[in-house]
């Protein structure tokens, strides 16, 4: 079995003029400017670990152990006293508020990590920690506990608690009244993607008997929608924002440019439309990568020899001139198992060279 786990590709590929055009809706496309993720944070202990906790002369740990015992009627008169703990571990944690908010009661997942000496959070278990806003002077808006989870057992510093934080502050935004702003996904900017997507608006709104000949929805960049609620609709804003993050738009109108996502954590590559690679040559950890377009064609005295170490690539057609397809290079990739951090830095060599006719996303 190899050692590398194997690429986990995702291709969305034209197929062919006899096809339906694909539609999305706006909401697949843009958010509102007011639909923010943001992450709430604060400081907790772990407790109940197998002696892989911080040391007990580590006064940030032992400080706020004293405080929690002193709390629950265990005052502890000497911090000397808890010199011997090992079973405690000081942690930052973390929580992702989605876009939209959180309302009351909710419960999310929450992230921790060491912030002492720690070897490990495997057994433990987050005592209740108060989580606050971003910014100073925020109050409590959650509070996590729960038992632990390791994300990667090779790096047993980090866990997470899933539903450990429960939501005592509700944080929504309140909905639009008069207007709103629709923000493209950054994948989605374009002037052409947001003209389309005011336009298709415009057009499903103008087919309502509430429409009125009304111009709703303007494009005011490559990124912003501006959009107005009418005087009709405003006495039930959340149905008119309904209407409008759902109108249908065909893709093949946005006129987006073909893309290459590579998500360096998941190890994952994926890309739109027929991605094309000009002739480039490159070496990378005794990898060497040729393009050559038209192919050349092979003769005695030139013929054409598979290295294992060695790739050319080259466009199917031999009279074609528009380079040749990652597919090729990924499939390539895979017979010679070459690690998916090293396909993302040779997709990024690529692209830096000018050669990979895509626009390169990289998460």
């Amino acid at each position: 079995m190899p050692r590398f786990l194997p690429l986990i590709l995702v291709c969305f590929a034209s197929l062919g003029s006899t096809v339906c055009a694909q539609t999305v809706t706006v909401q697949e496309l843009a958010r509102l400017s007011t639909d923010s993720s943001y992450t709430l944070q604060g400081i907790g202990l772990v407790m109940g670990l197998p002696g892989t906790g911080d040391t007990g002369k580590e006064l940030a740990m032992a400080r706020p152990l004293a405080r929690v015992m002193e709390l629950s009627g265990n005052p502890v008169p000497d911090l000397k006293e808890l010199e011997k703990t090992k079973s405690v571990a000081l942690v930052m944690v973390t929580c992702e508020i989605p876009r939209g908010g959180a309302r009351q009661n909710d419960e999310l997942d929450v992230t921790i990590a060491t912030l002492g000496s720690a070897s490990s959070l495997e057994g433990g278990q987050l005592f209740i920690a108060p989580l606050l806003g971003p910014t100073p002077g925020t109050p409590v808006f959650a509070m996590a506990s729960g038992p632990v989870m390791l994300l990667n057992p090779n790096i047993p510093t980090t866990a997470r608690v899933p539903g450990g934080a429960q939501i005592v502050r509700e944080l929504v935004m309140p909905a639009p009244k008069t207007n709103f702003t629709l923000v493209l996904e950054p994948h989605y900017r374009g002037y052409g993607a947001a003209s389309q997507i005011a336009t298709a608006i415009n057009d499903s709104y103008f087919n309502t008997p509430a429409a009125e000949g009304l111009r709703v929805a303007r494009a005011l960049d490559d990124r912003t929608i501006a959009v107005n609620i009418p005087k009709g609709e405003q006495p039930e804003p959340a149905a008119f924002l309904a209407d409008i993050m759902s109108t249908q738009i065909a893709t093949e109108l946005l006129k987006l440019p073909a893309q290459v996502i590579c998500d360096v954590r998941t190890g994952t590559i994926s890309f739109t439309g027929d991605v094309r690679i000009s002739p480039v040559a490159l070496t990378m950890n005794g990898i060497n990568i040729v393009s050559t377009v038209p192919p050349p064609e092979p003769t005695p005295a030139d013929p054409l020899i598979t290295q294992s170490k060695w790739m050319g690539l080259s466009t199917e057609d031999p009279g074609s001139t528009r380079g040749a397809k990652l597919q090729d290079l990924l499939n390539a990739f895979s017979q010679l198992n070459v690690p998916v951090k090293d396909q993302i830095a040779i997709i990024s060599q690529i692209h830096k060279s000018g050669q990979l006719h895509a626009k390169l996303i990289m998460r």
